[in-house]
């Protein structure tokens, strides 16, 4: 019995234990399901956020795309200078009519060519101006106005002569008389390094190469003229500077022309212009206090006078609104060499023409009647101090810098506008 008892028991015993590992099993085969599952569930998980990551990244790439085109196609078509939508109703001819030949310089928005008339070989001055550089519609207005005063000048012996106006898609083109005689400073510096090259070969001194007061009278009258006719026409010049007037030849007897009249503009009786334009040494009192007409021309005349008899500028510092204080607060010097050997009747003149209040300055006609600087007056024949020569050499010299540096601005400034105004029109659409 106890035999099988222990049979029974060790019998019963198996059993148990094979059943412990079936569940064993079952369990095992369930969690390693469970993992293989879970497993799965976060490769998919995994998947599914790579593919939406590589979708974004494709909808991100294609709408940067998008974009891109949007803005190229944007800046083949949407952004069209003013300049270049602009009929200006000038003659469409110009290459018909004339050959560009050499540069004779440029500016801000062109360049300055000669050209020949094909009809009759004649030589001419063209000024041919860029379309695309016209941004805004006052840049337009300020090539039309320029036409205009042209026109109404025309026919002054002081004035560039205005042929025509012609336009294509791409450049408006002015036609005016071509002045071979050069820059005003320039021809006086060759008039005084003459003198200095016959002294120091112990040479009579020709009449002709000598440099006085009345040389300098004769220059400014002509400059008078000029602002005395656009008064008359309701004109402001709003920038007399002696880089805006050349001669006519390089005779002796030259007549000297204004060429210049970007910066001019119309005004109407008892009105005032509120901007600050013109150019640093020659700019008059009002024209800082934003309450400027003609009589700022006449005080850049006077500024002109001051420096062909002395060859230095009346109101200096290194900076441009250092040189608009001495301008505003100071007085020219009378004191320093050559100005105690300049003659009374000169000192007045400039003197009367650097009066900072314009209601008490002479007027253009006004001044043209001062005994100094009239025809047949009293300036004086005998030749300016040799030391105006070095004097004017170096304000020459530093004008010039300046005039650079003065371009290199506006070109950066011009391109900053551009990107601005690029950018507002991109936006808006």
């Amino acid at each position: 019995m106890g035999i099988c008892l222990s049979t029974t028991k060790v019998s019963g015993s198996n059993s148990g234990s094979n059943n412990n590992n079936a569940n064993h099993h079952r369990n095992a085969n369930k969690e390693e399901a469970k993992r293989r599952h879970n497993r799965h569930a976060r490769n998919d998980t995994t998947h599914k956020h790579q593919h939406q990551h590589q979708e974004r990244a494709k909808n991100y790439q294609q709408l940067k795309t998008k974009q891109h085109q949007k803005t190229n196609s944007r800046r083949q078509t949407g952004v069209i200078p003013c300049g270049k939508r602009t009929d200006f109703g000038y003659d469409k001819d110009f290459d018909r009519r004339y050959t560009i030949g050499k540069l004779l310089g440029h500016g801000q928005f062109g360049y300055t060519y000669v050209a020949t008339d094909k009809a009759n070989g004649d030589r001419v001055a063209v000024k041919k101006i860029e379309k695309n550089k016209m941004i805004l519609p006052i840049a337009v207005e300020d090539v039309k106005r320029e036409v205009k005063i042209l026109q109404a000048l025309a026919g002054h012996e002081n004035v560039v002569k205005f042929y025509n106006a012609f336009e294509d898609d791409n450049y408006v083109y002015i036609a005016m008389e071509l002045c071979e005689g050069g820059e005003l400073l320039d021809r006086i510096l060759a008039k005084m390094i003459s003198i200095t090259l016959t002294s120091a070969w112990f040479l009579a001194i020709r009449k002709d190469s000598r440099y006085t007061e009345k040389d300098a009278a004769v220059v400014v009258r002509q400059m008078l003229r000029v602002a005395a006719e656009c008064h008359l026409h309701g004109l402001v010049h709003r920038d007399m500077k002696p880089e805006n007037f050349l001669f006519k030849s390089a005779k002796e007897d030259s007549s000297l022309k204004a060429t210049d009249f970007g910066l001019s503009d119309f005004i109407k009786p008892g009105k005032k212009f509120q901007d600050i334009v013109g150019s640093a040494y020659y700019v008059a009192p009002e024209v800082l206090k934003r309450k400027s007409g003609p009589e700022s021309d006449v005080w850049s005349i006077g500024v002109i006078t001051y420096i062909l008899l002395c060859g230095r500028r009346p109101f200096w510092d290194k900076t441009e609104d250092g040189i608009f204080k001495e301008v505003l607060r100071n007085k020219p010097d009378f004191r320093r060499k050559p100005w105690p050997s300049i003659s009374n009747s000169a000192k007045d003149f400039v003197k009367k023409l650097l009066v900072k209040d314009p209601r008490a300055r002479l007027t253009a006609a006004q001044a043209l009647s001062h005994p100094w600087v009239r025809e047949g007056g009293d300036a004086s024949e005998i030749p300016i101090d040799i030391s105006v020569l070095n004097n004017m050499r170096q304000f020459v010299k530093y004008s010039r810098l300046k005039q650079f540096a003065l371009r290199v601005t506006q070109y950066f400034k011009y391109t900053a506008l551009f990107k601005v105004k690029t950018n507002i029109v991109y936006f808006f659409k």
